[in-house]
C-alpha cells in the first residue's frame, strides 16, 4: 500500500494533538491501519498502547512486520479482523481513522485494491458509527475525508452525536482548491471550534512552512 502526503499529516497532526491533550491518552484505537503508518507516527510521540485493526491479510502482515521493527512494537498490536466484528473489551480514549475515500466510484481491478480505495467495504458512514460506538464518552477521535463530502460528514456527524473540535483544511498548494479535511472530535457537545487551512506545495514547489512544521519530526529532509 502505498503511504500518502496527506495520511502522514493526518498521523503527525493527531500525535502532536494526543501529546498536547489535557486528558491523558492511554490507549488508542487505529480503525483500517493498512501498513500501520498512523499507529507507528503515534507511537513515536506518546506513550500508549494502540489497537490497529486491518482487514487485508497482507497489509496486516506488512503492518506486523513495520511494528516489529520498530521500537514500540511492545505498545501496539495489530489485528487481522474487520472492524465491523471486532469486539475488544474496553472503550478508547482515543480512535483514528483514514478510511475510504471512493464510496460510488469505478471500482479498481483486483479485491485488495477495492477494500483499500472504495467504500463497499466499509464507508465513512460505518466508521463514524464504530467512532460512536467504542470511544469513551471523554474521549477524542481523527478523521480524514474528502473535502468535497464535507457537508455530508457534517451531517454523519450530527447523527451520530459526534462534534469536531479543530479541523484542519488541506490544499495540494496555494494555486489549488481544498481536497481533505481532517478533524479532531469528540461525543461531547462542545462550542468552541478552530479552523486551519494548509498548503502542502508553495508556488516553487517546496513544502510550505505550515506543512514542514507539522512533519519535521518524521521527514528526514524537510
Amino acid at each position: 500500500m502505498k503511504v500518502t502526503t496527506d495520511s502522514c499529516f493526518l498521523g503527525a497532526w493527531a500525535a502532536e494533538e494526543i501529546k498536547n491533550e489535557e486528558l491523558k491518552i492511554k490507549n488508542v484505537l487505529d480503525i483500517g491501519t493498512g501498513t500501520g503508518l498512523l499507529s507507528l507516527m503515534i507511537a513515536q510521540k506518546n506513550d500508549v498502547k494502540i489497537d490497529a485493526v486491518e482487514i487485508d491479510r497482507e497489509a496486516s502482515q506488512q503492518a506486523k512486520e513495520n511494528v516489529e521493527a520498530s521500537p514500540w512494537k511492545e505498545r501496539i498490536h495489530i489485528f487481522n479482523e474487520d472492524i465491523r466484528s471486532f469486539q475488544p473489551a474496553k472503550k478508547y480514549d482515543c480512535i483514528i481513522s483514514n478510511p475510504p475515500f471512493y464510496e460510488n466510484e469505478l471500482t479498481s481491478e483486483t479485491q485488495t485494491k477495492n477494500i483499500a480505495h472504495h467504500s463497499e467495504q466499509l464507508t465513512i458512514a460505518e466508521v463514524l458509527r464504530i467512532i460512536k460506538a467504542h470511544l469513551k464518552e471523554d474521549g477524542i477521535f481523527f478523521l480524514m475525508y474528502p473535502f468535497k463530502r464535507n457537508k455530508e460528514i457534517e451531517q454523519l456527524l450530527t447523527g451520530n452525536e459526534l462534534y469536531a473540535l479543530d479541523s484542519a483544511i488541506l490544499s495540494q498548494s496555494v494555486r489549488h482548491s481544498p481536497f481533505r479535511a481532517v478533524i479532531k472530535g469528540t461525543s461531547r457537545k462542545e462550542i468552541s471550534t478552530s479552523t486551519e487551512s494548509m498548503s502542502i506545495w508553495d508556488e516553487h514547489q517546496q513544502y510550505t512552512k505550515s506543512f514542514v512544521d507539522v512533519l519535521k519530526d518524521y521527514y528526514l529532509y524537510l
